[in-house]
């Protein structure tokens, strides 16, 4: 493995910090985004999607796991686009909404569009999607998300999401059926990514992304998770989220070419953030 300098990349992190046209979020990977739910089950103590909604008035922090479906945005008629769209980034694809969220993917794919299928994944939700879309193979890549390999870590951030057993088992079984698969550690939720990696990695055709957990103490404000420890987890993990330990992730896997970094780490390490959307690099 490689050394590292950080003087030798100082200067150019400097410029990039400084480049205010670098997209991030959501844009690093889709031209556009499409959702059609209002609320998420999952309930993630740290997501911006209920922040947001809680900071203009669309939800509570008590009624934000209550998911609303929008009737217009469920009948939405799609065109084709030459980007990738990301369905879902303001919710998620859970069980009691698997109908209508079957529904919405069939009218995104119709018209011959690609689609970044981003989710923390329940097994029958997968299973469904597998079999419904099966001929759409090339126009679909699973993105799961999996920030820690211990369910105990998940049930904490993520309350009502899957456990990391079930999530692994959706991964292997997208993969069995032959679909584009990646993962999203983003936000990583311990210091033992690497075990994610590990695991994940056999099942994994495109991508693994690294990411930091950004905005963690402000996210977690709006959101009503103000406890004691709740706090104190948060500083536990932004602590070890230090730059000097990204650099050192960066250092383990930076050879390994399934291994893709999100703006917050690319910004630490001076690597070039993209200036289009949808590049997925």
């Amino acid at each position: 493995m490689g050394s590292f300098a950080v003087s030798d990349i100082s200067g150019r992190k400097n410029h990039l910090l400084n480049n205010a046209k670098a997209v991030f979020g959501t844009q690093e990977w889709a031209e556009s985004n499409a959702n059609f739910i209002n609320g998420c089950t999952h309930d993630c103590k740290y997501c911006y999607s209920k922040a947001m909604a809680i900071r203009f008035g669309r939800k509570t922090s008590k009624d934000w796991k209550v998911e609303e479906i929008r009737k217009h945005s469920l009948q939405k008629r799609f065109k084709k686009t030459e980007g990738t769209i990301m369905f879902p980034s303001a919710h998620d694809i859970c069980p009691d909404r698997l109908d209508a969220s079957l529904e919405f993917l069939e009218n995104i794919l119709s018209p011959g569009n690609n689609v970044l299928i981003v989710t923390k994944p329940h097994y029958r939700c997968i299973q469904a999607i597998c079999d419904k879309f099966s001929g759409f193979k090339d126009n679909i890549l699973f993105r799961f998300t999996i920030g820690s390999s211990n369910s105990e870590v998940l049930k904490f951030w993520e309350p009502g999401a899957p456990d990391f057993e079930e999530r692994l088992a959706c991964l292997r079984f997208a993969s069995y059926k032959e679909f584009q698969t990646s993962v999203s550690c983003e936000p990583m939720l311990d210091d033992n990514i690497g075990d994610v990696i590990q695991q994940v990695l056999p099942f994994v055709s495109d991508a693994i992304w690294i990411g930091k957990a950004n905005s963690l103490l402000g996210r977690l404000k709006l959101n009503g998770e103000t406890s004691n420890h709740t706090t104190k987890k948060a500083y536990e993990l932004i602590e070890w989220q230090s730059n000097s330990n990204i650099m050192s992730l960066y250092c383990q896997f930076k050879d390994n070419p399934k291994i893709k970094w999100k703006e917050s780490i690319k910004r630490i390490i001076g690597l070039e953030i993209p200036t289009k959307r949808g590049l997925d690099v």
